[in-house]
């Protein structure tokens, strides 16, 4: 007999001393058949998946699950349901990010998982590439620690906001850049960046949204202005950010690069911890220059699982022969 049909066989006489019905049964069960009992089957293994995804947010309404308008999530797991035939509750598809609608991604991260193991992860790659839009593409599937989690495990995340600054807008670029007609003052604005950097508390730059108990302190731990001929690039990192907190940035910074703000008015403005008070001086960037690059997890978190298969990064098809009948 097993260490628990013992725990279970002792519990059962004991409680029949308890409830002495008909001397050695209980309640019907005779202590001889409890060897039969049927055991509590064990809880199915569990293996986590980590994805990197990049997507042209143009035509979908940011991240979060919902159906209609469609959204980045809503359609990874359609195409993830397919492929491991599990339920959408059973994937627990969770993202790093929740972009909002029109944001782009270069590296969004999210983890799912299913309850078998894979002894390659070249063909789910291959398969989630071949049914998603060409919109959104899969970068990278590897397996990932129990204890990994895309968004709570984040270190900190960087996020790019492009404007072009010239009369004439770069049609190549109007999907994925701000176009701004004004000439810039890229000097003030990186003065002004500077006042972002550090631990601050960003109430003043976060739009209402339903996530009430976010913490609004957080850790900005760089600002960058690059110039790219006419190409402007705000590059920011930090531990987190609230909702549309990196566009209220960049409105507030393209108005001092206008130079109808000083820069020294950005501290002014983190100090009211007041939402309204920004609104009297800039509006929210337009979201379409907006792009979440990467998402940096500590390497303890980014270690393999024993006995897993190898990351998958897509793979490339080459031909042993080319024939060419007509040259």
């Amino acid at each position: 007999m097993s260490h628990t049909q013992a725990i279970v066989v002792s519990s059962l006489i004991s409680d029949a001393s308890l409830h002495p019905a008909n001397g050695s049964e209980f309640h019907g069960t005779s202590v001889s058949s409890i060897h039969n009992l049927p055991m509590k089957p064990a809880d199915p293994p569990v293996y986590k998946w980590r994805l990197v995804i990049a997507y042209d947010g143009t035509n979908y309404a940011g991240w979060q699950y919902q159906a209609s308008p469609p959204t980045i999530q809503y359609m990874v797991d359609e195409v993830l349901t397919k492929v491991t035939k599990l339920e959408r509750e059973d994937l627990r598809l969770v993202g790093a990010s929740r972009t909002d609608t029109g944001v782009h991604a270069l590296g969004q991260v999210a983890h799912f998982v299913t309850p078998f193991n894979y002894s390659s992860l070249e063909g789910i790659h291959r398969a989630l590439n071949g049914l998603l839009p060409s919109d959104i593409r899969v970068m990278e599937v590897s397996p990932a620690l129990p204890e990994f989690h895309a968004r709570f495990s984040a270190m900190s995340k960087i996020y790019h906001y492009k404007i072009y600054s010239d009369s004439i807008m770069d049609p190549f670029q109007r999907h994925y850049a701000y176009h701004n007609v004004h000439k810039l003052n890229t000097t003030s604005m990186r003065q002004a960046a500077r006042y972002f950097i550090g631990k601050h508390d960003f109430s003043a730059f976060v739009n209402a949204s339903n996530d009430k108990k976010r913490d609004p302190v957080k850790d900005v731990f760089r600002f960058d202005v690059n110039e790219m001929g006419p190409l402007l690039r705000l590059e920011v990192e930090g531990s987190g950010f609230l909702y549309r907190q990196v566009r209220n940035m960049v409105a507030l910074l393209i108005e001092i690069g206008r130079e109808a703000l000083p820069p020294d008015i950005v501290p002014e403005i983190l100090a009211t911890n007041d939402r309204k008070i920004l609104a009297k001086y800039a509006q929210c960037a337009p979201p379409h220059g907006l792009c979440l690059v990467a998402v940096k997890y500590n390497e303890e978190h980014l270690q393999l699982p024993s006995g897993c298969p190898a990351v998958s990064f897509g793979r490339y098809h080459s031909f042993d022969k080319c024939v060419l009948p007509f040259f």
